[in-house]
């Protein structure tokens, strides 16, 4: 235990502020995993709003604006 002591007074603030930040990463990395993950899906989106007609495009287009 005499041992310990004087390690974690020396080492003590680096491990905490590095813990710390490895908590805040952490969570973007989860918001960054997230929107990987919903990616596909806004493709798709995407390429079916581009498919669709044009007028009708439109239409969503001018729907959009106003809200």
């Amino acid at each position: 235990m005499d041992m310990w002591l004087p390690l974690l007074s020396e080492f003590g603030f680096p491990v905490i502020v590095t813990l710390y930040l490895l908590h805040r990463v952490e969570n973007k990395l989860d918001l960054v995993n997230h929107s990987i993950l919903k990616l596909p899906e806004s493709i798709h989106q995407l390429q079916y709003f581009h498919s669709i007609d044009p007028k009708i495009r439109e239409n969503v287009d001018d729907k959009r604006k106003t809200v």
